[in-house]
């Protein structure tokens, strides 16, 4: 882990980016039903849209990504880019950690979409990592949404706030509903880092749940 800056380990889909909701949209036009009869109330595999009998989950990620630019187009969440912009400029290293490489033969796309989504919404970011493992990538603090991610990385001992969404509503907080909630905990966290007070294993109720 680099020691000079004070990093933030940032999901993107559910977290930064609207991913439900452009994947609501998306999925409407794949199953050929009207947007509103998809309920946003889902789980992290979208059965709930009735997607299986369709060809499942993969087939229609693969169709939202190559045929209707998803990581390029979905818009942010409220308040995200703003924020980041904020905590950037208070010396966070942000660190963008996002698993959006599990489709063969759809790398170059989603990494092409990726970067063009971050700059066209100007989120500041030293790092991308593309990869599953996230615990590996180190970071002080990690803002995540999947459940499995969450409690993965709060096994390792990594501190982890959860993103509300109908996703991991079971999961144990820390949890922030929004970007200012977000903010307000990396902030904590940075002045116990900076006074080296910072504990990563479970201080103000981060780390081992």
């Amino acid at each position: 882990m680099d020691e000079s800056s004070f990093i933030l380990g940032v999901d993107l889909d559910g977290v930064v980016g609207d991913f439900y909701g452009a994947m609501r949209k998306i999925a409407a036009e794949w199953l050929s039903r009207p947007e509103d009869a998809l309920t946003p109330d889902v789980g992290f595999g979208l059965d709930e849209w009735g997607i299986a009998e369709y060809g499942g989950y993969d087939r229609l990620h693969r169709f939202a990504v190559t045929q209707r630019n998803l990581f390029r187009d979905m818009k942010p969440i409220p308040d995200a880019p703003g924020v980041l912009r904020k905590l950037s400029s208070r010396g966070i290293r942000i660190r963008i950690i996002t698993h959006r490489l599990f489709l063969k033969y759809t790398h170059k796309t989603s990494i092409t979409q990726t970067v063009e989504w971050l700059d066209n919404y100007d989120i500041p970011y030293w790092d991308i990592c593309l990869m599953a493992d996230k615990g590996a990538v180190g970071a002080h603090v990690y803002i995540d949404d999947s459940p499995d991610n969450v409690i993965r990385l709060r096994e390792q001992g990594c501190r982890t706030i959860v993103f509300t969404n109908s996703t991991n509503r079971s999961i144990p907080g820390p949890r922030a509903d929004n970007w200012h909630e977000v903010e307000k905990l990396v902030m904590d966290s940075l002045e116990e880092w900076t006074t080296g007070t910072l504990d990563l294993f479970g201080a103000a109720g981060f780390g081992r749940q």
